[in-house]
């Protein structure tokens, strides 16, 4: 054999190697490129667009943590799990909300879950509020749900001096689903007093105890859950410094309640309420009739003529009417208030003007204000010519 030939051959084999090696090397970086390009278009078709502030690098890292992890974001931690209150503060940020969530038990991850948030661009319109948020929804999910707490809220309006058919005329139009009838089923009925045990035992109604305001309620939320929130909010008003005070004046919280209420009815302007307290005050104090034309009215009920459970004007014939809400036929206070009184109206029975006055009456320059008397003869003189 020649030693030069066999050489040339061995030579020539080896001279292929290098092209061999550059063919892998470019079908690696095809293949590379060709799945590089996929898993962010499949990241994509499972947790949609991603930010479009990202960099390709973050994306194409985000978009791998979040396939592996597709389990841990799509199925919910708890599919049986009850909602909770979770409440972000303002300016509170994303790992500390992820945190947070982890230890109430709503997602498994908080390093997975944030980088949810950064791939779809969520962590920067994470609005602050309150969330009713529950282990049943997916990772993913919640952080869809949280992004805006008012589309899951709405304000619940109770306007001072509404009686409970009122409020249950207003339920149809609030966006809540509680029916009118189950609302006064269960705010009419002998058993109230166990709906919160700071209510005066032997309660029939809840009147007087729901206060005026707005109130922010989860849309969809049932009768069971906004009446503790109407409640405590009627409590933390009253308790403390207002119960003190009416135990100053001789007065129970239930009949404190009962007057506000009458306060609420005869005043126009918020101002006057300490004055108009102050008549039925001393009227009760030297055991006089209260001659309030509300209880007339809250005896009448509904006045077809009016459309209004407050008839306007009362005939002569209506002072007359046999109902112990009628307080110009029966001395001291109704039974039960006659609507639900604001905490202005409240306020004004614990701290009442200190006056004479024993009378008062509208003035006549249709101000809604009224002028006030120590005797029935300055009350007369006062009565519109």
């Amino acid at each position: 054999m020649n030693p030069t030939t066999g050489l040339h051959n061995h030579s020539r084999r080896r001279s292929c190697l290098p092209g061999f090696l550059l063919i892998i090397m470019v079908l690696l970086v095809v293949v590379t490129a060709v799945v590089l390009d996929r898993i962010p278009k499949e990241a994509a078709s499972i947790y949609g667009e991603p930010a479009a502030s990202l960099g390709y690098i973050d994306r194409l890292s985000l978009s791998i943590n979040l396939l592996n992890n597709q389990t841990s974001l799509m199925a919910p931690l708890d599919p049986a799990g009850a909602p909770v209150s979770f409440e972000i503060k303002s300016g509170e940020s994303v790992p500390s909300v992820a945190a947070r969530m982890v230890a109430t038990g709503l997602i498994p991850d908080a390093g997975l879950w944030s980088d949810y948030l950064v791939y779809r661009g969520l962590d920067v319109s994470m609005q602050a509020g309150t969330y009713q948020l529950s282990p049943a929804l997916s990772p993913a999910g919640i952080a869809e749900y949280m992004q805006d707490p008012r589309s899951h809220l709405i304000n619940f309006a109770i306007l001072p001096g509404w009686r409970l058919e009122e409020i249950a005329a207003s339920l149809p139009f609030s966006g809540l689903a509680i029916t009118p009838e189950e609302f006064l089923v269960i705010t009419r009925s002998d058993g109230v007093s166990s709906l919160d045990a700071r209510l005066p035992t032997g309660l029939t109604s809840l009147e007087g105890y729901l206060l005026p305001g707005e109130y922010p309620v989860i849309r969809g939320a049932t009768l069971d859950e906004v009446l503790p929130q109407l409640l405590d909010h009627f409590f933390k008003v009253v308790s403390g410094e207002l119960t003190q005070a009416y135990a100053v004046q001789g007065l129970s919280l239930e009949q404190a309640v009962i007057l506000a209420s009458l306060v609420e009815r005869e005043a126009v302007v918020d101002e006057e309420m300490p004055l108009i307290a102050s008549v039925f005050l001393n009227r009760l104090a030297i055991g006089m009739r209260m001659e309030s034309d509300p209880t007339v009215q809250y005896a009448l009920g509904y006045d077809p003529a009016s459309a209004s459970w407050w008839k306007v004007p009362l005939a002569g014939s209506d002072l007359s009417i046999d109902s112990p809400y009628n307080t110009y036929v029966y001395a001291g206070l109704p039974p039960a208030p006659i609507c639900n009184p604001s905490e202005q109206a409240l306020r004004a029975v614990a701290y009442p003007e200190s006056t004479g006055y024993y009378f008062f009456r509208a003035a006549c320059d249709g101000s809604g204000r009224h002028l006030f008397s120590e005797t029935y003869e300055e009350h007369l003189n006062n009565a519109c010519e």
